[in-house]
């Protein structure tokens, strides 16, 4: 089979006998208790989830739900630790909570590798992606990130009110994974509608999603092809031309991982400039003291993470087990929520407070184990650089409107818009 006979909308669908996964009810609605009856889709839990996951760490440190089909929120650091470095116990053939499971035979691989693989297939297709995201390759691209925030800001010339999210934070990561992937750069509004029904549309039924998957591949086969007929040096033709275990990677996977880097790549950096921004915002002797002292930057931009990790990333449970003393059963989800294990006073000390000159600081935004972000060193590139510029160039800040802002729901938490005003 040549390259381009690969890619080919036929070979990247699902059989028409093949299930869709177990399929459970609608489950939004008001939570009764968090500790038995949580849901990651509220609107108190997007607005703030530190209050919530607080009491749970404090009373129940491992919530249940009867929602989603059944699952699990670990709040302690040691608990969501276990978990992540857990391969035996746990699967990461599906790391989004919601109404949809898919089948146990897409293990080891999953839909989206290497964050959907288990070992031992995880390992080598991890190492696939690692050149391109070492400190060297990142490095190559500040120049163009950190032109591009002043193109940003350039047109805010004239105004007295933006918004940070939707008017800044968010273009930054999508011109760079776009760049990276080799895809056009205008097709921005297109991936924030795939992100949209990926990450936050997950209470939908299957059906739905599925078709909203579908136009996401129908978008990457149009983009592999194009590649195959004009390759290029970038991230795609690397992964088309790919090889692991002696064969081409199948259509599944290349197309599979840059759905991850596109989905990904964009919005949990995107979130984590916008919580930052927001942070500033809201806290003047902050702002004003990186505006003075801007090499302290690199360690308050570590707290940022720190205190408002964006990811949260679930697993399924493998088989029927009693775990640390609560009875999972298999195909139980259960979510890892690195902001609540951020924020664990038993790990950190004053856990609760935002210091921005924090020394130790052995935060897991990036998660733990084996699924630790493979693009750590990008997302915090471009986290340095979106808030170098600005804080250079728009030095002073507020809220325009408190009550405007608005968060996220969701596995991936950031500010959707965060409306400032600027002096």
């Amino acid at each position: 089979m040549s390259v381009d006979d690969r890619f080919t909308k036929e070979n990247l669908q699902p059989r028409p006998d093949a299930p869709l996964g177990t399929r459970n009810e609608i489950v939004t609605g008001p939570v009764s208790d968090w500790a038995d009856d949580f849901s990651h889709l509220e609107p108190e839990w997007a607005a703030d989830p530190y209050r919530i996951q607080d009491d749970l760490r404090e009373r129940c440190p491992i919530a249940h739900t009867g929602r989603f089909g059944g699952g699990w929120l670990p709040t302690r650091y040691e608990d969501v630790a276990a978990v992540a470095y857990d391969t035996e116990a746990f699967s990461s053939r599906s790391i989004i909570m919601g109404n949809f499971r898919p089948p146990r035979e897409a293990a080891p691989i999953g839909g989206s590798p290497p964050i959907s693989s288990d070992p031992p297939f995880h390992h080598d297709a991890r190492r696939l992606l690692l050149p391109a995201f070492t400190k060297r390759a990142v490095s190559r691209r500040e120049e163009a990130t950190r032109a591009y925030c002043h193109a940003l800001i350039d047109a805010f010339e004239g105004r007295r009110e933006v918004d940070a999210a939707g008017e800044y934070a968010q273009h930054i990561p999508v011109r760079v994974i776009a760049d990276m992937l080799g895809f056009p750069l205008e097709d921005g509004p297109r991936f924030r509608a795939f992100i949209e029904n990926s990450l936050e549309g997950v209470n939908r039924p299957p059906e739905q999603r599925r078709a909203g998957m579908e136009l996401l591949f129908d978008y990457l086969i149009a983009q592999v092809r194009d590649h195959v007929e004009r390759p290029r040096d970038d991230l795609t033709t690397y992964l088309i031309e790919a090889e692991l275990h002696g064969q081409k990677l199948t259509p599944q996977h290349v197309a599979g991982t840059m759905a991850l880097l596109l989905i990904a790549g964009v919005d949990t950096t995107w979130s984590a400039i916008g919580a930052s921004l927001w942070h500033l915002a809201t806290n003047p002797a902050d702002r004003e003291r990186l505006v003075a002292e801007p090499g302290l930057l690199p360690t308050a931009m570590e707290e940022f993470l720190r205190a408002y990790a964006p990811v949260t990333m679930a697993r399924l449970v493998k088989h029927d087990m009693q775990w640390r003393g609560v009875p999972m059963k298999q195909e139980d989800w259960v979510l890892l929520s690195f902001p609540a294990a951020n924020r664990d006073p038993a790990q950190f000390e004053r856990a609760g407070e935002v210091l921005i000159d924090r020394e130790v600081n052995r935060h897991v935004a990036f998660g733990l184990g084996i699924h630790r972000c493979v693009g750590s060193h990008l997302a915090r590139m471009e986290l340095r650089v979106a808030l170098e510029v600005w804080l250079e160039r728009l030095p002073r800040f507020t809220l325009a409107d408190p009550d405007a802002v608005t968060w996220s729901a969701g596995q991936v938490r950031g500010p959707r818009a965060l409306p400032l005003l600027l002096s």
